[in-house]
């Protein structure tokens, strides 16, 4: 399970974690051959058969393992008692050192560049002013209080304390004033509306209009309420719409973008093509997935007639893990073929028309058909990607709740199928006069899909959808 939960990306790291502190286990370059199956170390003779006994799993030792003082003693003790009678330690060969280089090369690459956070771009900028020791240090200050947005949410007095004198104050508040002049504009605001304000400049076309909305109209603007807005503030619809325009260009959290973290990359674990007989099939690269084995140098050490039981104790505990490693990484890709196929082999239409043909589709529906527990279906999906022909998923997105049928005989819809369809109906009303509840009620109903009028309003929240007066575009 704990092999079977891991994404790709997490599995390789965790085999090279493994690999470095595992002398026995090796990568796999070629073609296995019988005498380096995944799950055994070969054919051996007879008098072989006791010293190979501990490839098998119940046959490990049990209790307690070495501890790490005793493993480096083991390590140490392979360094110095068997030089002379093996001629030479197993070296990983070119094509290994390569790939783990260029394995190195990319963790290096995926590296974040170092970032300047907005604390260290505003410090800088006060370079530019030729301002007292004094005050420079209280600007620091004040900066060092802005938060994520570049607000400052906390009081100068809060800021310098009960004790501070009014000359301290005072050259608080200067440097306020001069971090409110800094870039970003709006860094140093108390609120959305000091930020909005700090933004605005006379040279702005509809600068009047902008500085009386925000000024009292952002609620009347949240709410939809244009006709308001011109009644009380003397500009017609059409000016106050362009305002709004420009208001929503204007940056309501200038420090945000400092913060902002890369995307990480997706790798899928699962692959679906067509074969030649139309049928979606899965697959699971394995050239992402090192191939591995037991190295044939420690099962030789094994076989040694000078090796002492400590030593072979300690292989046998090193090979105990690799073959447990090398075996849920089987596992794991045949759980997860399995599982995936199952669910193509569901979801079908969704993969040929796209997501609005997607099905009701419950995990312990794959479990039942798989033959697993819904829990292995659940660590199965859980944080894998898969590659369709109609984009990068991940494979939690094929899973979605029916809505019941209205009426006896109707087919159930997909939850995620009703809100795409809703999606698209609310994209293509006329926004002069947009649809309420009732009618995206009835016109589903048209696209055939029969829900009542409270489940309309649940999606419609759920996907922050305003109502049909909030929608509503003024003229």
């Amino acid at each position: 399970m704990e092999i079977l939960q891991l994404p790709l990306q997490q599995l390789e790291e965790r085999i090279e974690q493994e690999m470095e502190q595992n002398p026995v286990l090796e990568m796999q370059e070629d073609e296995p051959d019988e005498s380096d199956s995944a799950d055994s170390f070969g054919e051996q003779s007879a008098e072989d058969d006791a010293s190979s006994r501990f490839e098998r799993e119940d046959e490990l030792p049990q209790g307690e393992s070495p501890d790490m003082h005793e493993e480096f003693q083991i390590a140490d003790e392979f360094a110095s008692t068997y030089t002379d009678t093996i001629d030479e330690r197993p070296a990983r060969s070119q094509n290994w050192l390569e790939q783990q280089s260029d394995l190195r090369h990319d963790a290096m690459a995926n590296l974040p560049m170092p970032t300047v956070t907005l604390q260290d771009y505003l410090t800088e900028q006060l370079t530019w002013f030729d301002i007292s020791p004094e005050l420079r240090e209280m600007t620091e200050r004040i900066i060092s209080n802005l938060d994520g947005n570049g607000w400052l949410p906390t009081s100068i007095n809060d800021i310098l304390g009960m004790k501070a004198t009014p000359e301290e104050r005072e050259l608080a508040k200067q440097s306020w004033q001069l971090v409110r002049k800094l870039d970003p504009p709006g860094v140093g605001a108390r609120n959305l509306r000091d930020c909005l304000m700090l933004q605005l400049n006379v040279d702005m076309p509809y600068f009047d209009v902008m500085r009386a909305i925000i000024a009292d109209h952002l609620e009347d603007v949240v709410k939809n309420r244009l006709p308001l807005i011109s009644k009380k503030i003397g500009f017609s619809v059409a000016d106050i719409h362009e305002a709004i325009e420009a208001i929503q260009r204007l940056n309501p959290k200038p420090g945000a973008s400092f913060s902002e973290q890369v995307a990480a990359y997706v790798m899928p674990d699962v692959f679906v093509d067509k074969d030649d007989e139309g049928r979606y099939v899965v697959w699971l690269d394995e050239g992402c997935t090192p191939r591995l084995h037991i190295s044939g140098y420690y099962r030789d050490l094994m076989k040694h007639r000078d090796t002492t039981k400590e030593t072979k104790d300690y292989i046998k505990q090193k090979v105990g893990s690799a073959q447990w490693l090398i075996d849920s990484i089987q596992q794991r890709r045949m759980t997860l073929t399995r599982v995936s196929q199952a669910i193509v082999d569901h979801q079908t239409e969704f993969l040929e028309y796209g997501p609005a043909s997607i099905k009701p589709l419950k995990m312990q529906q794959i479990a039942d058909k798989v033959g697993v527990h819904v829990t292995t279906v659940s660590r199965a999906v859980d944080d894998k990607w898969i590659q369709t022909p109609q984009g990068i998923f991940p494979l939690k997105r094929f899973f979605s709740s029916a809505v019941a049928a209205s009426e006896e005989g109707e087919e159930e819809v997909a939850q995620d199928a009703v809100r795409i369809k809703l999606q698209e109906i609310i994209d293509r009303e006329d926004k002069s006069k947009p649809l309420n509840d009732e009618e995206l009620m009835r016109a589903l109903q048209a696209e055939g899909i029969s829900v009542a009028r409270r489940t309309i309003v649940k999606y419609r929240q759920a996907m922050n959808i305003p109502n049909s007066r909030e929608r509503r575009v003024w003229t």
